[in-house]
C-alpha cells in the first residue's frame, strides 16, 4: 500500500485528510503536515522529515497544495532520494479520495498520475458543464 503524506500551507491538509476520511473511512499510512510563517524553513524540513520516518518504508506520494510553494520547496529535496517517491501539486478533495480508493495500486507513479487525472476532472465550470448535458440529450 503506498504511503500518502499530505503537505500545506496552514492546516488546510488536515481537513483535507478528515474530510477525505469522511468519505472513504480512516486510513492508515496517511499523515498531513502544516507549515505557518511562525515555523522557519529548518522546523518545516525537520517536520516533514519526521513524517516520512513515521510513515516508515514503502512508496510514498507527496501532495502539496500548490507548486513553487513552501511545502513544494521543502518537500523536493527531502523526498529526492527517496525511492518511488511522487510529489503532486494542486491538492483537492477529490484528489484525495481517488488516492484513498487507489492506493493498493503497484506504485506511487500509478497513483500520482491517478490523482493528477482526478484533480483535472474536479477543476471544472459546473453550470456550462450541466448545460452541455441537456442540449446533448434534446439531439
Amino acid at each position: 500500500m503506498v504511503n500518502i503524506l499530505v503537505i500545506t500551507h496552514g492546516e488546510f491538509g488536515a481537513y483535507l485528510v478528515e474530510a477525505a476520511e469522511g468519505i472513504v473511512g480512516p486510513q492508515k499510512g496517511v499523515l498531513s503536515v502544516g507549515i505557518s510563517p511562525r515555523l522557519t524553513v529548518d522546523e518545516v524540513r525537520r517536520r516533514v522529515l519526521a513524517a516520512v520516518s513515521e510513515l516508515g518504508p514503502g512508496e510514498v506520494v507527496v501532495a502539496v497544495d500548490m507548486p513553487g510553494g513552501t511545502p513544494c520547496n521543502v518537500v523536493l529535496p527531502v523526498v529526492k532520494d527517496i525511492p518511488g517517491a511522487q510529489v503532486v501539486s494542486g491538492v483537492n478533495l477529490y484528489m484525495l479520495v481517488t488516492a484513498f480508493n487507489n492506493r493498493d495500486l503497484p506504485s506511487g507513479a500509478e497513483l500520482a498520475e491517478k490523482m493528477i487525472e482526478a484533480g483535472r476532472r474536479a477543476v471544472a465550470d459546473v453550470k456550462k458543464m450541466l448545460s452541455a448535458r441537456r442540449a446533448e440529450k434534446r439531439c
